[in-house]
């Protein structure tokens, strides 16, 4: 079974968009989200395991110019899906 995470991002004003798609372009994002409050996107990952989850969220979402800062969410079992 994949490990599931979720990355809470926020932006630099104005970089929104091109931030947005530069995460949805990422092959282990399956889902992405625009927010409106403390974080600007949530991004749905999933990796072979949560090592994976944690460098997909260092190495590919912190080095996209206009992130802030992130914050990452494990899932460890579904309840419903």
């Amino acid at each position: 079974m994949a490990a599931i995470g979720f990355a809470l991002i926020s932006v630099s004003p104005m970089h929104e968009e091109r931030v947005f798609k530069a995460v949805a372009d990422i092959p282990e994002v399956v889902e992405v989200y625009p927010l409106f409050g403390e974080y600007d996107i949530i991004a749905k990952l999933e990796a072979d395991d949560f090592d994976s989850i944690g460098s997909v969220v260092i190495k590919k979402i912190r080095a996209i110019a206009g992130v802030l800062d992130t914050k990452t969410l494990v899932g460890t079992d579904s309840l419903k899906g």
